[in-house]
């Protein structure tokens, strides 16, 4: 216990240098005046990395005995124990509200991982997909996987195409399915390094539904950054990201099937970057109608704290102290079918 209480002190002192003080002053400006009272709460928890949570996303295709009782004698319990409007049965979670990490397991080749470290959060943009057996998929921003995964967790489109611009994160992408996906399904899938402003005119009306998680302001680790020129290089891009989000946008929709639907998340409480990109779609494509995700979110309002005041298609998840996932920002739309 004794040495336990040693490393968190270390681990405090050690990531409390690590806060960029440039980053933070710029959220403290932005977000006091965009969520208000609720920035408080929200900044202790990102500015507070040893309370941050992980959940454990079990691998249905690599079974490891005893892994679910282990995680239960460890204080873990499935993480959405209510009637969610899509919840299939293959889709296993468990989170604790304990602070802390399970141990990870490394990559090795030819060999399946039997779980994936995730935010919670980050599980309801493939909540809110509902993709269904034999359902054309695209994933337009797919790096790292962890979304790629836990959609197959839920089901085995007939075609899944993930796709990551990125040299780099396009290698972390293959890695990780290569992890957690046999082969005979990995045969099955697309992966792809297109940039994904054109997938939709290279493929127009090919997919069922379409997730864009898009590139975003990433304000957990962009408040660690190490090298602060970098930190304000990054603020200054943060302006251009709202613009290429819509462009990705704007490319998955025209990659939709008519009565199609499609799913966009970021990892930012930015609000230009969330609302606002989904209102200039609707108000700039009449083709583009909004969602109702709100039945999801009150069935998972126990383990989440949302930002009040969102409209019914949209939802943004507040971290809060013994509730540490998010930020996570989820939107739902769909395109009209044709007459």
């Amino acid at each position: 216990f004794f040495l336990s209480l040693k490393l968190e002190k270390k681990t405090k002192g050690k990531l409390q240098k690590q806060i960029c003080q440039v980053v933070l002053d710029h959220f403290e400006k932005q977000y006091t005046a965009e969520l208000g009272d609720a920035w408080s709460s929200v900044r202790d928890v990102l500015t507070s990395p040893w309370c941050w949570q992980h959940a454990v996303l079990l691998n249905r295709f690599s079974q490891r005995p005893g892994l679910e009782s282990s995680l239960a004698e460890q204080g873990y319990q499935p993480a959405f124990p209510a009637a969610l409007p899509y919840l299939p049965a293959t889709l296993r979670c468990y989170s604790s509200t304990a602070p802390g990490r399970f141990p990870a397991q490394k990559h090795q080749p030819g060999r399946l991982k039997d779980y994936y470290l995730l935010n919670a959060a980050s599980l309801l943009p493939v909540l809110a997909l509902e993709v269904k057996d034999g359902e054309d998929v695209l994933d337009l921003c797919a790096a790292p996987g962890g979304k790629s995964v836990a959609i197959l967790q839920c089901a085995c489109p007939g075609h899944f195409h993930c796709n990551e611009y990125d040299d780099l994160r396009s290698r972390w992408l293959e890695q990780t399915i290569e992890s957690f996906i046999p082969d005979p399904l990995i045969n099955l899938m697309v992966i792809s390094k297109l940039d994904g402003r054109q997938i939709g005119d290279l493929q127009p009306e090919f997919y069922d539904k379409v997730l864009v998680d898009a590139p975003c302001s990433n304000d957990r680790s962009w408040l660690f950054s190490a090298d602060p020129q970098q930190a304000v290089l990054r603020l200054m891009q943060r302006k251009e990201l709202s613009s290429l989000q819509f462009q990705l946008l704007s490319s998955a929709m025209k990659a939709l099937r008519p009565g199609g639907s499609l799913v966009y998340s970021t990892c930012t409480l930015s609000r230009a970057e969330n609302s606002d990109v989904i209102n200039l779609l609707l108000s700039s494509c009449s083709s583009v109608m909004p969602v109702d995700i709100s039945e999801m979110a009150r069935g998972v309002s126990q383990e989440f704290t949302f930002l009040s005041g969102t409209q019914q298609h949209e939802l943004l998840v507040l971290p809060q102290k013994g509730r540490a996932w998010g930020p996570m920002y989820v939107a739902k739309l769909k395109k009209a079918s044709s007459t």
